[in-house]
């Protein structure tokens, strides 16, 4: 009876001992988790999340964003894209979407930013931006045997614009001067406006200045094209974010900052312009 009442009371100790042993374990992993969670919620976000940063543009506007001759897509502002998200331990995911479609795409979430030679002017309130990181003007491209030399000689003229840029939105601002026109058509993109003027179909493009020095340049008849001297408009690129992104925004321009205080903006624009056309930090 003695030996069954002991063996009982042995029996009842290893359980208490395992039921202890039960519950230290589960303190150790529940702490285990704390910290887990501690350490992931003090990480940066990008850290944290593993997440991406995709750039909307337009997939036909060089030298700002488009197609290489390899296929892959580049461009100015696609690298200097690239660059903030390494640098932001994100990864970078370039996005073409239709111009026109830009809007849409950013408030459904399937774009972070629209960044693609993005005048912030006239569009301050539509949008959370980063600060400006260049300047640029909108100009006319005429033949340049066209005997066109100032934008006076414009009236009567076939005139084309890009669908939703910035020189439509200039020169629907300057009804005087659209109302000299012959007509004034849009087109999807500027590869197109640029065949257009040189099989004649139209006399001259309204245009960011930086892109038509680009184009101009990269044509084998370059030479057949001028820029008149009078420019439409001056205006200022950005980023733009959803409105009320500021987080995002708050990071890339830091990371933008840093790339102007170590030289980077300054090489990448060297790469594609030939000199620093970056107003950060200047």
């Amino acid at each position: 009876m003695k030996k069954n009442i002991l063996s009982l009371a042995m029996v009842g100790m290893m359980a208490v001992s395992l039921a202890g042993c039960g519950q230290d374990a589960k303190e150790t992993t529940a702490a285990a988790e704390e910290i887990t969670e501690a350490e992931v919620s003090e990480a940066a976000p990008s850290e944290a999340a593993g997440a991406t940063f995709t750039v909307g543009f337009d997939q036909d506007f060089p030298p700002m964003g488009f197609v290489g001759d390899d296929g892959e897509y580049t461009g100015f502002d696609l690298e200097l894209a690239e660059e903030v998200a390494g640098r932001l331990g994100l990864t970078f995911v370039p996005q073409p979407i239709a111009w026109d479609a830009k809007d849409m795409e950013l408030e459904a979430g399937t774009i972070d930013c629209i960044w693609n030679g993005f005048t912030m002017n006239g569009r301050e309130d539509g949008y959370t931006w980063s600060e400006p990181y260049m300047d640029n003007s909108q100009v006319f491209v005429v033949a340049a045997d066209s005997g066109i030399t100032s934008v006076a000689d414009l009236a009567g003229k076939v005139v084309e614009v890009q669908a939703d840029s910035s020189a439509e939105a200039a020169l629907k601002e300057n009804a005087e001067l659209t109302a000299t026109f012959s007509i004034l058509q849009t087109v999807p993109d500027y590869n197109t406006a640029f065949m257009d003027l040189e099989m004649g179909a139209v006399d001259a493009i309204a245009m960011d200045v930086i892109v038509a020095g680009y184009q101009i340049e990269q044509r084998e008849n370059g030479d057949s094209f001028m820029i008149l001297e009078e420019s439409l408009a001056s205006e200022e690129y950005g980023i733009g974010f959803k409105k009320g992104n500021d987080e995002l925004r708050d990071q890339v321009q830091k990371t933008l900052e840093e790339m102007a205080a170590d030289g980077t903006l300054e090489e990448i624009s060297n790469k594609w312009f030939g000199r620093d056309v970056t107003t950060i930090g200047k």
